[in-house]
């Protein structure tokens, strides 16, 4: 956690001021919905994409009461997101915590994320930040087609390395995307910049994604037990790889194993241990580079600032992170 207070220096101030107006934004005068809206405030995570939207703010001009609620909305949708797939996914916990669906029930779980991203759109509303709607509706379209388009590939393990990319641009590149699309809106950057931005954001959120799918052949601190996507037949690009460059016997026992004993801990770890003498993990580091050099000469674009310095610290952040 060291290393995220010191890439959050030059945005300190606007991230305490943050907290307090994140906490007004989620209020109800339902006590049901105030009390678990309190609970998730008291667990928030390393607010990664507040971060991006304050920094993104800051690069490019002066944080100010837009900023603010770029900063809000996004956190909004995104808590929203998470509330609602932790139902999908029937999880009962959330960063080491209990998940609302656990305490309260799937169907106030469900209620609750809907609340959320309603407030998300209504802030946007309310002040007329038009250009806010449109950025954030397009994201929530974009996630919920690319958990979608996951759901309908694990059916058949037909992914491609094409198809996984357009997941993971949607399920998880979009949102991080849409938080620097953001910052750069709210401080009336040029079309020029926001666009870059959003490029930035969208190669940092590809990359992320990729460090995640690795963690799943390894240990993770966090307790998330090796193999997990392989179980839910996940196609993750370490394995995506595998399977398009292995010989055709070898793709059928794959196929096989993740189709019929995904459930069998003892096929799950011949599963990880083939992808990994087959260089899976080293292919997928490849590309998680590839992107993190692709964002890299974006941010090289803007002049030098605390901004700039954070955000490529943050960039370093993302591919190094032990969970």
């Amino acid at each position: 956690m060291k290393v995220i207070e010191q890439l959050k220096h030059p945005i300190r101030e606007e991230l305490e001021r943050f907290e307090g107006r994140f906490t007004n934004a989620m209020t109800s005068k339902i006590a049901l919905l105030n009390r678990i809206t309190h609970y998730i405030v008291n667990r928030k995570g390393k607010q990664m994409r507040p971060m991006f939207v304050f920094l993104a703010a800051k690069l490019l001009g002066t944080t100010n009461e837009r900023t603010y609620r770029a900063a809000s909305v996004i956190e909004l949708i995104h808590t929203a997101t998470l509330v609602h797939d932790d139902v999908v996914d029937d999880s009962n916990k959330r960063r080491g915590f209990f998940s609302i669906n656990a305490l309260w029930k799937n169907k106030i779980a469900v209620l609750v994320g809907d609340y959320l991203l309603s407030k998300g759109l209504l802030l946007c509303i309310d002040h007329k930040d038009f250009d806010f709607l449109e950025i954030i509706s397009t994201a929530v379209r974009e996630m919920s087609e690319g958990e979608l388009l996951q759901i309908e590939k694990a059916r058949s393990l037909d992914i491609d390395e094409e198809v996984y990319y357009e997941v993971i641009r949607k399920k998880t590149a979009t949102l991080i995307a849409s938080c620097c699309a953001l910052g750069a809106c709210s401080v009336n950057a040029s079309e020029v910049d926001v666009e870059k931005m959003r490029s930035f954001g969208e190669k940092i959120g590809m990359a992320f994604q990729i460090k995640d799918d690795l963690f799943d052949y390894g240990e993770r601190r966090i307790g998330k037990p090796t193999g997990i996507d392989i179980r839910e037949r996940k196609m993750t690009l370490p394995l995506i790889h595998v399977m398009e460059t292995c010989s055709s016997s070898e793709r059928r026992w794959l196929k096989r194993n993740v189709k019929k004993y995904n459930t069998n801990r003892k096929k799950v770890n011949e599963i990880i241990e083939f992808v990994k003498s087959k260089g899976g993990l080293d292919y997928a580091v490849e590309k998680m580079h590839a992107f993190q050099n692709e964002a890299n000469l974006i941010l090289n674009t803007f002049p030098e600032s605390d901004a700039k310095d954070s955000l490529q610290k943050l960039v370093s952040y993302v591919i190094n992170r032990e969970f």
